[in-house]
């Protein structure tokens, strides 16, 4: 068996957030926190330990949340974006990131958070 993980969730909408945290638990791995814009995102992955992040790509208001990725990427965590289909392409430092297209299913996020594993 291998080892669960925890799982910082950075989405915007409430029951989508939910429904991640669901998935999350029930593969065997612990949330280390929910949060809905950038400026908490940034707050928790300074104050916070977890081993990698499912990165809404849109948050409240259209606010992009590129600078949490930089920021996760800064910290050498390992992410996801999560979209449901980006409008604009993503800067290019993170053009080649993983990405977990909506709609979510528990297929989706295991294969996505296994592939972060492995990665």
């Amino acid at each position: 068996m291998t080892q669960p993980l925890s799982v910082l969730i950075v989405e915007d909408e409430p029951l989508i957030a939910m429904m991640l945290e669901d998935f999350v638990d029930a593969l065997g791995h612990r949330v280390a926190g929910t949060v809905d814009n950038v400026s908490a995102a940034l707050d928790h992955i300074r104050t916070t330990p977890f081993d990698m992040a499912i990165l809404d790509v849109h948050l409240r208001g259209g606010e992009p949340s590129w600078a949490v990725a930089d920021a996760l990427a800064d910290q050498g965590k390992a992410f996801v974006v999560a979209t449901g289909g980006m409008i604009d392409p993503p800067p290019a430092r993170h053009a080649d990131c993983p990405t977990l297209p909506k709609p979510f299913t528990l297929d989706r996020v295991e294969s996505a958070l296994e592939g972060l594993r492995t990665a």
